[in-house]
């Protein structure tokens, strides 16, 4: 009995915040924005690959972020430094941002800019590698982070956040030479349970397979507009 009630609940409560996602999705569409969420465990380095992200393609794409944590401000406040608009939203005792709370950042990012001007935005969700692949929040595309200092299993431990990945980004690998991992191993792993994602090697310290990210947003970008084109016509 308990068992059964647990299901409806949880059935329930994805449901409701499924039909959230789909209208934050609709409200970027109508904006012309490209949502990315960035998922992973806490330390694997989604923070300062974004200030990268941010700093090296600012001339091309206009681009915002909503930044969740459990509690304060610090990472919000290392991205705004940038100059970037920063949405932050602290989720509590919460282990992952879901719609109705993105919902609550776009509320206020509409009323601080002018959305129609951006290109893409960032949700930077709260560190846990099991949570935010279950509710989606209106992202047009998922993408997990697995540093390298996690060891070569987590992708078959925690199944969810890779196979709903649609860019997985295995980061540190500048500390490779420190550590006993074989980076083949993760990528086999993953590849175990997801054969579609793209997946790329970065170091947001050294600038290794930066450029190959930056080209994967750029495509999504693009195809996310193309999209929205086909679709008005």
């Amino acid at each position: 009995m308990h068992q059964t009630f647990d299901a409806v609940l949880e059935m329930n409560l994805l449901h409701a915040n499924q039909a959230g996602a789909d209208a934050n999705r609709d409200r970027l569409d109508r904006w012309g924005i490209t949502c990315l969420n960035i998922m992973s465990s806490p330390g694997s380095g989604k923070t300062q690959l974004l200030e990268e992200t941010l700093r090296s393609l600012q001339a091309e794409l206009r681009m915002a972020v909503i930044e969740g944590d459990m509690t304060t401000q610090l990472d919000a406040e290392r991205l705004r430094k940038g100059g970037t608009p920063v949405i932050a939203i602290n989720t509590g005792r919460a282990c992952h941002l879901d719609s109705k709370m993105v919902a609550g950042g776009l509320h206020q990012f509409e009323h601080e800019q002018q959305p129609e001007a951006f290109d893409l935005m960032f949700v930077e969700n709260v560190g846990n590698l099991v949570c935010p692949a279950e509710f989606e929040v209106g992202e047009h595309a998922k993408v997990a982070l697995l540093s390298i200092t996690e060891g070569e299993d987590k992708p078959l431990k925690y199944p969810l956040m890779f196979r709903e990945a649609d860019c997985l980004l295995i980061t540190k690998t500048d500390l490779a030479p420190y550590l006993e991992v074989d980076i083949d191993k993760i990528v086999a792993n993953v590849r175990q349970i997801n054969s579609r994602a793209a997946i790329i090697s970065v170091s947001a310290k050294t600038g290794e397979g930066l450029e190959d990210w930056y080209t994967w947003i750029r495509q999504t970008v693009t195809a996310c507009a193309n999209r929205s084109i086909a679709q008005m016509v």
